[in-house]
């Protein structure tokens, strides 16, 4: 039995990004019956776009439109307030109330971080902060350097991708190296440069990522590895603009370039719930109900939050920290939205758990590259007495950029890495994400990569096609069959391809052999 209240629940979402627009969704029917009141506010004027996405908004391979992730015009219609361009500048916990940039409060019986996280821009010499940027969320920064977090920083990139420039990115974690191989599939002159011997340290160990350093340099991507940036050397332009012209390094090297892109990290935007007096650590700290550990009343999700246990409430430092993948954000909104539905119809959720552990993929067409877990488990290693040995299988043959590693426990894969192997990748992640036993004779796993694909293979329609949303081929064939005739409108129909985009070229393929079927 559906119970409606005498007077709605009053729920304030701050943040409306791709977390925070999955949590509004899920609400829909419960703003709709009169069951919520739905007060959301967007500190961007923009509507609502898919960050993961802005790098190939940049290089060209998506345009502006294929970024929207929702249509504020359908939650309006339902009842909910949508606010734009609005930011809250204080939680008023003794009124409970949400204090705005000019000046008016919103009431809440509940509040919903959504805040995401900001870039981190290093200090460095030379680097000025010349004011608030087009979101008056972060600052701008000298002409010519950007952190790719908006639109408005991919157009900058475009600019320079247009005339086949040189870009300097800073920073070799996943996000770097995925914009320096759009840059040099786009025909622009790519840099990275990283402290630190290898790139993508917490997903690598040293033989992929050496591996990787290669196949970043046959792809045209120059790596300067051992980077400690120090400054940056800007020259004034023909209109007395000071602009980017050179990286400088802790031993006096210069990179220079038309462009420089700080992809040096994120951490979250837990200033409000700072100033409100909530325990913050590297998010939000949330129990496993996503509530504050200071007040029940309020809820962080995505990269804002911190999930911890309690039993560190007097540690200086708790456990685990946000993931900063997609997917578990909009678990967790997922999650949340049930539980307050739950709780109107006086029914008990369990508590939040994350099923599905986080596989990092490469998004390039360049390089394939995925990772998940633990992998710095050395084979050779001693062990020390009393404990037991981590299995290791590993296949490397560097000459032609291929390298694999599995990591288990008592035969289930804890960790894995596959370079140049897409197929093995793919099926050592489904193996991954639901916690299997590897086959006895790994080498099957590393047939599948061969002319003869010898070995088992996870197909069908009931085959992960979107791991972000947990899609199957299945579904996508069905909206396909439907009549959905791009990768966008699978995506509007079944949210596959809208988290990372590493499954749009597979949806793009599917949609090109039914077109091809037809003819």
């Amino acid at each position: 039995m559906t119970i409606v209240p005498s007077t709605p629940l009053r729920v304030v979402l701050i943040g409306f990004g791709p977390v925070g627009v999955r949590y509004a969704e899920e609400l829909l029917p419960e703003i709709a019956s009169g069951r919520i009141r739905l007060t959301v506010l967007g500190a961007e004027a923009d509507d609502p776009y898919n960050r993961v996405l802005v790098a190939e908004y940049a290089t060209g391979e998506l345009e502006r439109e294929d970024l929207a992730i929702a249509d504020p015009s359908e939650l309006r219609a339902a009842g909910a307030d949508v606010l734009t361009g609005v930011r809250a500048t204080a939680i008023d916990r003794e009124t409970r109330e949400v204090v705005l940039g000019d000046g008016r409060r919103v009431p809440y019986d509940r509040v919903v971080l959504a805040t995401g996280a900001r870039a981190t821009v290093p200090p460095l010499d030379g680097l000025e902060h010349v004011g608030p940027d087009a979101s008056g969320l972060d600052d701008a920064l000298t002409e010519g350097v950007c952190v790719l977090r908006t639109p408005e920083d991919a157009e900058r990139v475009r600019s320079v991708v247009a005339t086949g420039g040189r870009v300097v990115v800073l920073g070799a974690g996943v996000l770097g190296i995925e914009l320096a191989l759009l840059l040099a599939h786009a025909g622009a002159v790519p840099s990275v440069a990283h402290f630190g011997p290898m790139p993508m340290p917490r997903q690598l160990d040293r033989g992929s990522a050496s591996v990787l350093a290669a196949a970043l340099e046959t792809a045209g991507v120059h790596v300067v590895p051992h980077t400690r940036a120090e400054a940056i050397i800007a020259r004034a332009d023909e209109n007395g603009v000071r602009r980017f012209h050179a990286l400088v390094s802790s031993d006096g090297r210069r990179i220079e370039g038309d462009l420089l892109v700080l992809s040096c990290g994120v951490r979250a935007r837990s200033e409000l719930a700072e100033a409100a007096g909530l325990r913050v650590d590297r998010g939000v700290l949330v129990d496993d109900r996503l509530r504050s550990w200071t007040d029940p009343a309020i809820h962080a999700i995505g990269d804002c939050a911190h999930i911890g246990d309690p039993v560190h409430l007097h540690d200086a430092h708790v456990p685990g920290g946000p993931s900063g993948l997609v997917g578990p954000g909009w678990r967790q909104a997922e999650w949340l939205a049930r539980a307050l539905r739950d709780e109107l119809d006086g029914i008990e959720t369990a508590p939040f758990a994350e099923d599905v552990p986080g596989v990092v993929a490469l998004k390039a067409a360049q390089v394939d590259l995925v990772s998940a877990g633990d992998v710095s488990a050395d084979q050779f290693a001693p062990v020390p007495a009393g404990e037991d040995a981590p299995g290791v299988a590993m296949w490397a043959d560097p000459q032609h950029g291929t390298y694999v590693k599995m990591v288990t426990r008592d035969g289930a894969l804890t960790g894995f890495v596959a370079v140049g192997m897409p197929r093995a990748g793919a099926e050592l992640s489904v193996l991954y994400s639901r916690r299997g036993e590897l086959p006895s004779d790994r080498s099957l796993l590393l047939r599948l990569d061969t002319a003869e694909d010898a070995g088992p293979r996870t197909t069908g329609r009931e085959a992960t096609l979107c791991v972000c949303n947990g899609v199957t081929e299945g579904t996508v064939e069905d909206a396909i069959d439907d009549g959905c005739e791009t990768v966008a409108d699978v995506g509007r129909c079944t949210r596959a391809g809208t988290g990372c985009g590493g499954c749009r070229a597979r949806i793009a393929e599917m949609i090109g052999a039914r077109e091809a079927a037809a003819l």
